[in-house]
């Protein structure tokens, strides 16, 4: 079983979001799975720039450290995805991780997988802003959320380790809900409703967009 964290903050060692993601890595981890730390920060990644080559080829026309990292992501069984709250959001390399991923959501390649989601903000509740937006990302890329949790730094050093106890056992849950395929009812109700969303879509442009109309008509002989 793989799980892979993806520390968005730009801070380094000295992020407390890296704390969180190192924290149900290391939950995870202490129920046998193989896990592996991303720093997003460090990477290469360029804008999106709508280009939709990804979407005939199923390959990004970008030569850069996305390619590495996106069969990172694809590979793993679990994600933990970790970002502090930037402008109400998450930082800019996340976002422009998301955005690269278009292929992603249209094929709804994250089917199957789990994902745990941690933030930190400076105010209190505003971590929660940040967790809403990764949930909404990894449900609509078609990943359960195993759960999320984050903290607000101006409460402290003990608010800190509680959350930190907390991700710990998210990082459990999270191997716990990939060993026994866990269903979330309300959850996979709206994956199925992402899913013919997009599936229609691709119908709609199957001349322009080759790749995906190949890999919507495969599920489709696959279920048939």
């Amino acid at each position: 079983m793989k799980i892979l964290g993806i520390n968005a903050s730009p801070k380094g060692s000295k992020s407390q979001t890296l704390r969180l993601v190192e924290a149900v890595l290391d939950g995870a981890s202490s129920k046998g799975a193989q896990v592996e730390l991303v720093d997003l920060c460090r990477m290469k990644i360029e804008y999106c720039n709508a280009c939709g080559v990804c979407h005939k080829t199923g390959t990004c026309a970008k030569k850069d450290g996305f390619q590495v990292l996106y069969r990172k992501i694809l590979a793993a069984d679990g994600l933990v995805m970790g970002s502090p709250n930037y402008f109400r959001s998450v930082t800019a390399q996340m976002k422009t991780m998301i955005d690269r991923m278009a292929d992603a959501v249209h094929c709804q390649l994250l089917i199957g997988k789990y994902t745990v989601n941690v933030a930190t903000a400076g105010g209190i509740g505003q971590h929660k802003q940040v967790l809403d937006y990764l949930d909404e990302i990894m449900l609509n890329f078609g990943s359960f959320i195993t759960g999320s949790t984050g903290v607000a730094m101006r409460q402290g050093t003990k608010a800190l380790m509680a959350a930190e106890v907390r991700a710990m056992k998210l990082g459990g849950r999270l191997v716990d809900d990939i060993t026994k395929k866990k269903n979330y009812p309300k959850q996979k109700k709206m994956i199925e409703e992402n899913s013919k969303y997009f599936q229609d879509l691709i119908m709609m442009y199957k001349d322009e967009w080759p790749h995906e109309y190949e890999h919507w008509t495969r599920i489709g002989a696959a279920k048939g």
